[in-house]
This record gives C-alpha cells, structure tokens and sequence, in this order.
C-alpha cells in the first residue's frame, strides 16, 4: 500500500538514481514511480528537434543551441549535459518550487548529471546501482539482443567509468536480486523522506501543542 504524503507537513526530496546500461535501473524505477505517483517531473530543455507526437511545453522545451548556452551561463539548468551534439537540461527554478510545496522529485539520470545535482541540491539522496559483476552485466547486455559487439564494448567501457566514480554517492544497491534490489531501494527513498531537515520546525510544534 502506497504511502500517502502531506506536502504541506516537510520539504521534497530529490531522489537521483544512476546506473551502467543494463544494471536494471529502468525495471526498478518504473517500479517506483507505480507505487508513488506523487513524484513530480520537471520538463527538460533540448536543443535537438521535436520527433514524431512531441509537443514543446509538454514533453521537452524545445530551444535553439544559442539559447540554451545562454541558459547555461546565466546558471538556468540544475544540471546539463551534451549528448550526440545536442544539449539537454533541468531547468533550476521549477525544481526548486516543487521540492519547496513539499513534492518530491525522481531524476533518472547519468553521473555527469548527478554530480552536477550534488552541487544544485546538496540536500538530494542519490543512489547508485550495481551489477553483481562485470560478466553478470555483460551476460544481461547480451541476453537483449538489441546491440551489436560494438555497442556493447562501449557499453562495457562506460560501465567501468560509472562505477569508479560511484564513490561519492549516498548509497549503493546491488541489483543481484529485483526484489531485493526494490525493496532496498523504496527503504532508502522512505527513510530519506524522514530527514530532519525536511521538517525544521516538527519538533517545535510538538513541544508548543
């Protein structure tokens, strides 16, 4: 049964989640997102074009690559980052708006984004999931069938970046286990929603009622 949260009661949370390609972390935050609804979502920037039924506003923001760099150094984004010559970010102010009515926020993002967040908004939790082994994540980037060897030496070689930069981050979950790898994961997000800091003035009340 999903928890039920009064966003009046405490601050959001962001919840920022990072994972190599085929560790699983799609599975297990679709899975999130199903028993908490109440996540909110912030709508990106690109400078890339609109593809076949997207609509600007609703599913990016749509921008020139001049704009954007603009945004970018008037300090607009909460984190960015260029992917196949185009740009991509979450733009600050919404972010904040929503963490400050009490909703909170999932990113399902890469680390270059998530140590960009780190620095935006220190009071986020962020989790990093791992593959039980090197062989276990290439035997499940195999097992799809949706990349060539190419593509999965690079996914490969990418993995083992992400991971020695996983030192950082607030918790790791080895997804060796879905439901093992879930459970660990709502824990985290439950228990942070019980920060403190969400709730500055809870104690107070309680010794003035």
């Amino acid at each position: 049964m999903s928890e039920t949260f009064s966003e009046n009661r405490r601050a959001g949370i962001p919840l920022v989640i990072c994972a190599p390609s085929g560790t699983g972390k799609t599975t297990l935050v679709q899975r999130l997102r199903s028993e908490f609804p109440h996540f909110g979502f912030s709508v990106s920037c690109t400078t890339r074009s609109p593809r076949t039924g997207e609509v600007d506003g609703r599913d990016y923001h749509f921008i020139s690559e001049e704009e954007f760099l603009k945004r970018r150094e008037q300090g607009y984004f909460a984190e960015w980052a260029q992917v196949h010559s185009n740009y991509y970010g979450t733009p600050l102010a919404p972010v904040r708006e929503m963490l400050d009515s009490g909703r909170d926020m999932l990113f399902d993002i890469d680390v270059q984004g998530a140590a960009q967040l780190s620095l935006t908004l220190p009071r986020g939790r962020y989790v990093f999931l791992l593959p039980p082994s090197m062989s276990e994540l290439e035997r499940r980037l195999r097992s799809r069938g949706t990349d060539d060897e190419t593509s999965i030496a690079r996914r490969l070689a990418n993995a083992k970046q992400e991971i020695q930069q996983a030192h950082w981050f607030d918790v790791w979950i080895v997804n060796d286990d879905l439901e093992r790898a879930y459970d660990r994961l709502r824990a985290v997000y439950l228990t942070a929603t019980l920060a403190p800091t969400l709730r500055p003035g809870l104690a107070t009340s309680i010794l003035e009622g």
